[in-house]
């Protein structure tokens, strides 16, 4: 049984993999078409919403889920953690960097959620066992890839640029290494760890309320309404607004359904089975496809220090990720002697109670 739900739950995760590829690509062409990140994020939680709601309509019609005032509060919380902060951020980062590097960064994801997840208790950690140091040597990783993709650049390693377009890059990303690509890079970071907190929320969240098509619907109503306040504060253009029949419809078209609909949706199945860390086990995957597609398709560059630092970050994941199964499979064991123990003996207790009554 635990075999069928272990591999329900990759099938699901694997699902995640063309869907978070492009969700990069898609982004980083339509804010470089000029579209404003905050419209973007309004729009596609909008479209989100009514995906997800359609969805909750059909198969959750019969929901008898109650919704307590924690549970208002806490969607409430995940808007305001997966949007206003999250979201928002990853676009503002995106500005300054490329598709790629962003697909890179997001692989910090998975340390930031499992370290989390041990302070609110949802991961255990012995630092006596295996797989509890691979868990901690693998976040260890993820941090140092992190910042190295943080904070150094380096040459440029593969580029499919013409030579004197090759070198302009070169000598721009000198010139705004300093500016640009650190605080666009802090910034996806920033995101990663607001994402990050909104699956540790949603995983309890989840446990309240089980109906994770209606609780998808529901996130999606409350970042539409906070990012829509947001957006009016912060952008005043009436002209941010309008979509056209090219990228800046597909984009949030795309964001809403696939990545904050039915992407979120998979996610909640799979924290269900198998626990927030385990619901970003695929995530290097798509950073390897975006990367390729980033290079033949927006002609970026790969710098050595996104290459090392993402290698770093990835094998800190896969630590993490072996370091819980481990973990799982020590506890399979123990559970099965225990229900072993408890099965086993209790005929004879039965029988020698039995004599003595006699």
């Amino acid at each position: 049984m635990e075999q069928q739900i272990r591999e329900r739950g990759r099938g699901k995760s694997k699902s995640q993999i063309i869907f978070g590829a492009g969700f990069f690509m898609v982004n980083k062409v339509s804010l470089n078409k000029g579209m404003s990140r905050y419209v973007l994020v309004t729009y596609g939680y909008a479209f989100g919403t009514l995906a997800t709601a359609l969805l909750a309509f059909l198969f959750e019609r019969n929901n008898t889920c109650e919704i307590t005032i924690p549970v208002w509060r806490n969607i409430f919380l995940l808007g305001l953690l997966g949007a206003v902060f999250g979201r928002t951020m990853c676009f503002m980062g995106l500005q300054y960097t490329s598709q790629a590097f962003g697909s890179a960064v997001s692989n910090i994801f998975p340390a930031f959620t499992f370290v989390l997840a041990v302070l609110f208790r949802m991961e255990k950690l012995d630092i006596s066992k295996h797989g509890s140091q691979a868990k901690i040597g693998g976040t260890i990783l993820s941090f140092t890839g992190a910042t190295i993709m943080t904070l150094y650049k380096g040459i440029n390693v593969i580029s499919i640029h013409a030579q004197g377009s090759h070198n302009h890059s070169t000598s721009t990303s000198k010139l705004s290494f300093d500016k640009d690509w650190i605080k666009g890079s802090s910034l996806l970071v920033a995101s990663e760890l607001s994402m990050a907190a909104f699956y540790i929320l949603q995983t309890s969240t989840v446990k309240m309320y089980a109906a994770p098509l209606t609780l998808t619907g529901l996130s999606c109503l409350s970042a539409t309404l906070l990012s829509t306040i947001m957006t009016a504060i912060l952008d005043h253009r009436a002209a941010s607004w309008r979509l056209s029949w090219n990228i800046t419809l597909f984009a949030p078209l795309y964001n809403g359904i696939m990545i904050f609909g039915i992407t979120l949706y998979v996610k909640i199945l799979v924290i269900q089975r198998k626990g927030p860390v385990f619901a970003t086990a695929f995530n290097p995957l798509s950073t390897i496809i975006a990367a390729i597609a980033g290079l033949f398709i927006l002609e970026e560059v790969l710098h050595l220090g996104s290459i090392v630092g993402a290698m770093l970050t990835i094998l800190g994941l896969y630590a993490i990720l072996w370091g819980k199964k481990k973990e799982e499979e020590i506890s399979l064991v123990h559970t099965s002697i225990f229900e072993q123990d408890n099965i086993g003996p209790k005929p004879e207790i039965d029988k020698g109670r039995s004599n003595h009554v006699v």
